[in-house]
């Protein structure tokens, strides 16, 4: 058994002092085959804890029902850290942030209208209620108490930083110990006296999150906690990347003093992130700077989750590694161990051609049943949580030239009239036109919308997918209407021809193959290709973009196998001829991570 409690003077564990000094690493971003792998080098920075999200939405099934199985087996994830000596720390949410796909909640929940997310609305409570009906059982079996490794969960997730219902917060914390959770709970917020207030719940411990500066952070922390132990449980050491923008990063050695400096005040830590991991396929979420669905200011992130963690997206042991686990081993013994060696790599090769080629277009019926609705509706209203959806109607004629408008979109949407492209819109541009002139006869109007993530931070989280409002020509509202959810989990059905052309911006599927003697670690380039999306023998890596600052994606080892491996590539905007396999990653232009300023 473990019993992590504490007193006026910090920590105890099994009535020890002790001190938490946690690495983050998430189970949902790593391939199961390698969590074993990705935990020795979490302990071998020098940790004695491993904090991880446990994500609602990854959890749970399209169909309903939740799934504690292969890669989402927490449970296998936790006692594999047990044996390398490591506690664990789970923060269940029921909403976690981490810049995941909707900050961890269920699409379907954008399905109600009026829902008020993370709140003591009834509607969400009793939804939070199911998920820990289904979750708390997986996790009764890991808890200290009852020989487990799991010593403490957290409660929700940076509250203050978005509301201050206190009915809403008692009811999560009641609802896990009515179920049993008997380990230690505790809450997590920013470093601000609102915030702690806000998200602050009686009888808990809190904690702060930050970068830097700790000693006057923990000030904050100690205004509103006169007593009981100090800890940042999430201190950021790096930071995460969005589309368009550059790949932050931290200095090792300034980030390495900013830790001592952390430590030396005799505080806990978990390093956030130890180990980043990979946002596979669709489930990087965004933010949201504007006021309001309709305003600019998505900003999509990207596939990678390095974070400029110490140990790198491929399993990396940085200089930032080497810098933290020395100021480690200052306060705490570092374990006896070597460190482990890079994992192995392919050597690069170039792809030169497609082996086959479809349209996505004339690839509808392979890909979903059409849907028939009078009005345009969102993804979450036909069932659908991610990828993209397509929208299909007749515009009669003949009608001179006039503007084509989508309102309430989400995310960017590919026009095509009787399957010539007309041109592309975003929500970041919310009153931008497409002009649209019909024969007599008509045209037919395909929208393909491509979901970029849900907001996961912030007070736009109701943030749904596809076409909300409406597609107006001129004034008119357009009505009758074919709808086809579009996940794009089963591939299998595509018919792919060599003579298919591609054009620009035609959404095509290029099929490449190549044969391994044994699978390794690899790095995938798209030079000369657009935007899209890249799966490896089945399983969605994630997106790709010009914009930036990604240029390769990472295709772990488990993923590959000895003979004949498919890539396939679906190019939405302009095509490529070849693919590139490299031995090194290149997460784009660097800037500073703004962590070493909070």
């Amino acid at each position: 058994m473990i019993e992590l409690d504490f007193d006026d003077s910090g920590f105890r564990r099994n009535g020890a002092p002790h001190r938490i000094v946690s690495g983050a690493l998430h189970y949902f971003r790593v391939h199961p085959e390698l969590w074993d792998d990705r935990l020795r080098r979490l302990r071998a920075l020098g940790v004695n804890t491993v904090d991880t999200y446990v994500p609602w939405n990854f959890h749970e099934l399209p169909g309903g029902g939740t799934d504690f199985t292969g890669w989402r087996d927490v449970a296998r994830f936790a006692r594999l850290a047990r044996e390398h000596g490591l506690d664990v720390i789970l923060r269940p949410g029921p909403y976690i942030c981490a810049e995941w796909e909707a900050g961890g909640l269920p699409a379907r929940l954008l399905a109600t209208d009026g829902i008020r997310l993370r709140s003591s609305d009834p509607a969400f409570l009793a939804e939070v209620d199911g998920w820990f009906d289904a979750l708390v059982p997986e996790l009764l079996p890991l808890l200290g108490s009852r020989g487990g490794p799991v010593v403490a969960v957290q409660v929700e997730n940076e509250y203050g930083s978005y509301g201050n219902d206190a009915a809403y917060l008692a009811h999560l914390r009641d609802g896990l110990t009515a179920r049993g959770v008997d380990c230690l709970l505790f809450t997590i917020d920013g470093s601000e006296d609102f915030m702690q207030q806000g998200g602050a719940i009686p009888g808990l411990l809190a904690t702060a999150t930050f970068g830097s500066r700790a000693p006057e952070r923990f000030e904050v922390l100690r205004r509103q906690q006169p007593r009981g132990p100090l800890a940042a449980m999430e201190f950021w050491i790096g930071w995460f990347d969005r589309t368009g923008g550059p790949h932050h990063v931290r200095d090792a050695a300034e980030t390495a003093g900013s830790l001592d400096e952390l430590l030396a005040t005799g505080a806990s830590v978990n390093l956030y992130m130890a180990h980043g991991g990979t946002n596979f396929g669709f489930w990087a979420g965004a933010n949201h700077s504007g006021t309001g669905p309709d305003t600019p200011g998505h900003e999509p992130t990207v596939t990678s989750y390095d974070y400029d963690a110490p140990i790198g997206e491929a399993g990396e042991l940085t200089e930032k590694f080497h810098a933290l686990r020395a100021v480690i081993g200052k306060h705490l013994p570092l374990p006896d161990t070597e460190l482990p060696p890079l994992p192995p790599r392919l050597s690069p090769r170039r792809l030169e051609r497609a082996t086959g080629r479809a349209r996505l277009l004339d690839s509808l019926d392979a890909l979903s049943a059409p849907l028939r609705r009078p009005a345009t509706e969102p993804m979450e209203r036909v069932g659908q949580s991610l990828g993209l959806i397509h929208y299909r109607t007749r515009v009669p004629g003949p009608r001179p030239e006039l503007p084509l408008r989508i309102d309430g979109l989400g995310d960017r949407a590919l026009v095509f009239a009787d399957g010539r492209p007309l041109g592309v819109l975003d929500r970041n541009a919310p009153g931008a036109t497409l002009p649209l002139a019909t024969g007599p006869a008509g045209v037919t109007l395909d929208i393909l919308v491509e979901a970029l993530g849900r907001a996961n931070y912030g007070p736009q989280l109701d943030d749904r997918k596809g076409i909300r409002r409406g597609v107006s020509h001129e004034r008119q509202r357009l009505l009758g209407w074919e709808i086809r959810p579009l996940p794009l989990t089963d591939l299998t059905g595509l018919a792919f021809d060599g003579t298919v052309p591609a054009a620009g911006g035609d959404p095509v599927f290029h099929r490449f193959e190549t044969d391994l003697d044994a699978p390794a670690d690899a790095f995938v380039a798209l030079p000369g290709w657009g935007r899209g999306l890249l799966w490896l023998n089945g399983f969605l890596l994630g997106r790709h973009t010009d914009e930036g600052p990604q240029r390769t994606l990472y295709a772990p080892g488990p993923l590959w196998r000895a003979g004949r491996n498919t890539l396939v590539v679906l190019e939405l905007d302009r095509h490529g001829e070849a693919l590139e396999l490299r031995d090194e990653p290149d997460l784009g232009p660097t800037t500073r991570a703004p962590s070493a300023d909070y």
